[in-house]
């Protein structure tokens, strides 16, 4: 069994677990992202400076974490999973940080094509990249579906085809 005891004292524990959040004996990932979306819906704001912040605290803390406890990426680290989410919801509205929330699990869990090539990268880069990269294209999928259903894409693209609405 791997000693987490002393790591969880230190403050890369504590970052990297967020605060013990990571330690849910079920779903912690999910309970990562939950700890982001309340903390998106309080702020009512993903700002870069804030995903920017995250990422490099992730990556310092997650990389400390994963040395000290002997594990290349460890489940009980969840600052990845908070950074992923704030891109998954950047530049969008709150009415998205349900859809967003669900969908980020589901590109985390499934972790298509270029996700789970990031996981490759080393230490504490590839502990982060694979959710950024998840976050990106939960972002990049809401917007299309925003313009798609709600600021006329629908429509543009029949017209594109010669056909009526």
């Amino acid at each position: 069994m791997r000693n987490m005891k002393e790591p969880l004292s230190k403050w890369y524990g504590v970052a990297a677990t967020v605060f013990g959040v990571g330690m849910f004996p079920q779903m912690p990932g999910t309970a990562g992202t939950a700890v982001a979306m309340v903390i998106y819906l309080l702020t009512g704001e993903s700002n870069i400076l804030l995903i920017l912040s995250v990422t490099a605290l992730g990556v310092i803390s997650a990389d400390r974490y994963a040395k000290a406890i002997g594990a290349e990426d460890p489940g009980e680290v969840v600052i990845d999973e908070v950074a992923g989410y704030f891109v998954s919801v950047w530049g969008l509205g709150l009415r998205f940080a349900l859809v967003a929330f669900f969908l980020f699990r589901v590109v985390d869990i499934i972790k298509p094509f270029p996700v789970r090539n990031m996981e490759k990268l080393p230490g504490g880069f590839g502990i982060m990249a694979d959710d950024i990269c998840g976050g990106i294209i939960v972002n990049v999928l809401l917007r299309f579906l925003e313009w798609f259903f709600f600021s006329g894409g629908f429509a543009a693209v029949f017209k594109f085809l010669g056909m009526e609405v």
